[in-house]
């Protein structure tokens, strides 16, 4: 006797027909449905026929789900006086029916929701879920499907189940018995499958700035969709990776695999990937089968902030439709289209906060609407639900650059964000800030290709002492880092550079040396990562004189970092980029006693001339072919 005709014989109660399971639910009543994946398919089609054959059997139930991928029948017309579909999490098969107003949406986090099947503050009479098939002790696991699936369970009147040959079996909080089950369906059918989105060239390069935030030994929750699997791609050269996660992709398995990611060095669940329910191909399925590596439990783990946060260097990545320039985020809503919902971001981004080490990072595209509208905008719109505070994030990255908002002004989020914001916005973007009083109102820009920072220029070089520096044109968005460099030399080390008894760098000062054209000059940074941080340590400029097909230059080096080599750097990258150029050599006026600087050039391989008048030193330097 196999293991079902054993259960049937010792359960035979549970087995009933499909009409008398069914006949158990009444008017009014919730009924639950699992999620995505995990959703019992053939006892929603058999819950639907059902309804179709005995159309008076319940009027006005309603269905709670919080993610479904199926076609969502109990939202059709024909069935609205039986069905009302209330959804947690707005999927493609349910927004346009909630916008129309035949379906409901309810925001809350996440991590909330099983508290509220608990507290019956949303009641659950029936769940209808699947699971794996029941083993020696009579457990059968919920697989695919954890989430808020098992507190429903725990929560409803009546527990109808599917049990499926090709659930997993999951290890974790994933377990329900047979005794707990109020009637059982044995219906094997393959479990949904969720096909990632292919990885274009605009993930990819977004896919590349979140990797080199990654750091070795850090625990990562990352969402699903095209942009993480170009950032999952993009980690092969990481180590010791964690992971901690709503969702577990077919991406995270790979990592697993490749032993990228082995949970090694987390403080929570060490050893273990934890997350609450999968998405993927049938591949990923089998890999989480019986795998002691891998545990599944409801959001209200795995979405708790404070077990978020017990991961030191928790790193939340997640995505959004819209970011206004102060911060604000929205995940859920376009103008006052319900497009999404809350989900899990918030709980993970804010877990993330309060980790040792953590950090949140926002990557979305730079537009939308194939290009025609910026994600970057001023403000937020009416109606669009601010699922990210100002508060919640520490980076934001698209395909044109990283912005760190995290501790900075309003002003200063604004340039960094106008600075990543696809180039045919920026000017735009500039003028509507000025006019929110968000920058300052005489805030320069440079049109154009001219001045659209070129990313394929930065360098990491290492100096002579074997100091480490980031070689980088200088950004829009640059110019309180340069305040700060500029005040920590020393006044002498102003008078050098500017040949001028002034030191203060007022704003009017400051601008010319980040608005550019780098069509015509160049400012090169040197920069450290300082305690996360960056700190410019030393900076280089050019400015070409096309008459003569030169170009005047010079660099200071921050005092504290003298004598590491990082001037003659700056200079050979300088020298490098101009002969690149076309540019037949550089020319440089110094005062007679700046000795250091002399010495750079005289050392850089420069055919040099050489020209005195009372306290300065012009210098002509034609490049060496």
């Amino acid at each position: 006797m196999d293991s079902i005709e054993l259960l049937k014989k010792q359960h035979s109660e549970k087995f009933a027909a499909e009409a008398h399971i069914f006949g158990h639910i009444h008017a009014g009543n919730r009924i639950f449905i699992g999620t995505g994946c995990g959703e019992p398919q053939y006892l929603v089609n058999a819950l639907i026929k059902h309804v179709g054959s005995h159309p008076k059997a319940f009027f006005d139930a309603e269905v709670l789900q919080v993610w479904t991928l199926g076609v969502a029948p109990y939202t059709d017309k024909k069935f609205k006086h039986n069905f009302r579909h209330n959804s947690f999490f707005i999927s493609d098969n349910s927004r346009d029916a909630i916008n129309k107003g035949a379906a409901d949406y309810t925001p809350v986090f996440l991590s909330a929701v099983p508290e509220l099947f608990r507290r019956k503050i949303v009641p659950i009479d029936v769940a209808l879920i699947q699971t794996s098939m029941p083993d020696k002790h009579g457990y059968m696991s919920l697989g695919i499907s954890v989430d808020i699936t098992k507190a429903a369970a725990e929560a409803a009147s009546v527990v109808i189940i599917q049990i499926n040959e090709n659930m997993p079996r999951v290890h974790g909080e994933t377990f329900i018995h047979v005794s707990d089950a109020d009637f059982i369906v044995h219906h094997n059918e393959p479990l949904m499958e969720f096909e990632s989105k292919v990885s274009d060239d605009i993930a990819q390069k977004i896919g590349r700035h979140v990797a080199r935030i990654i750091q070795d030994g850090d625990t990562i929750q990352v969402g699903y969709g095209k942009i993480p699997n170009a950032i999952l791609c993009h980690l092969d050269n990481k180590k010791n990776l964690g992971v901690h996660t709503e969702l577990l992709t077919d991406g995270i398995v790979e990592l697993m695999k490749k032993g990228v990611i082995d949970n090694s060095r987390k403080e929570l669940n060490k050893g273990k990937s934890v997350a609450a329910f999968c998405m993927g191909k049938r591949s990923t399925y089998e890999f989480i089968n019986d795998n002691p590596s891998i545990e599944f439990r409801p959001v209200s783990y795995t979405n708790n902030p404070l077990n978020i946060s017990r991961n030191s260097n928790m790193i939340a990545i997640n995505s959004a439709l819209k970011i206004d320039l102060t911060g604000q985020a929205t995940a859920e809503s376009i103008g006052r289209l319900f497009y999404s919902g809350i989900g899990g971001q918030a709980d993970f981004m804010r877990g993330a906060i309060l980790s040792d080490g953590g950090k949140t990072i926002l990557a979305l595209e730079s537009t939308a609407e194939n290009g025609e509208v910026s994600r970057i905008a001023p403000l937020l719109s009416e109606g669009e639900g601010v699922t990210l505070t100002r508060g919640d994030i520490h980076y934001v990255i698209t395909e044109w650059g990283v912005a760190y908002l995290h501790g900075k002004n309003v002003r200063e989020r604004a340039m960094d964000l106008i600075s990543i914001a696809h180039p045919k916005f920026r000017q735009e973007l500039i003028e509507k800030a000025k006019g929110l009083g968000l920058i300052y109102s005489d805030q320069a820009f440079i049109p154009g290709e001219r001045g659209v920072y070129p990313e394929e220029l930065e360098k990491h070089k290492v100096t002579k002492s074997g100091l480490k520096i980031f070689l980088r044109p200088v950004k829009i968005s640059d110019e309180p880092l340069l305040k700060d460099f500029f005040y920590s030399l020393s006044s002498d080390s102003m008078h050098k550079r500017f040949v001028s008894s002034r030191i203060d760098m007022p704003h009017e000062r400051l601008q010319p040396f980040v608005i550019i054209d780098y069509s015509k000059e160049m400012v090169i940074l040197s920069v450290i990562n300082d305690t996360g941080h960056e700190k410019i340590t030393g900076m280089g400029q050019y400015i070409i004189d096309e008459n003569s097909n030169t170009a005047e230059v010079a660099f200071v080096v921050r005092e504290d970092y003298r004598n590491h080599g990082i001037g003659a750097e700056i200079l050979a990258y300088m020298t490098f980029l101009a002969k690149k150029n076309g540019l037949n050599g550089f020319t440089a006026e110094l005062l007679s006693d700046n000795f250091s600087m002399l010495h750079v050039f005289e050392n850089a391989g420069f055919e040099i001339n050489k020209k005195w008048e009372e306290d300065m030193c012009s210098l002509k330097m034609s490049f060496k072919n």
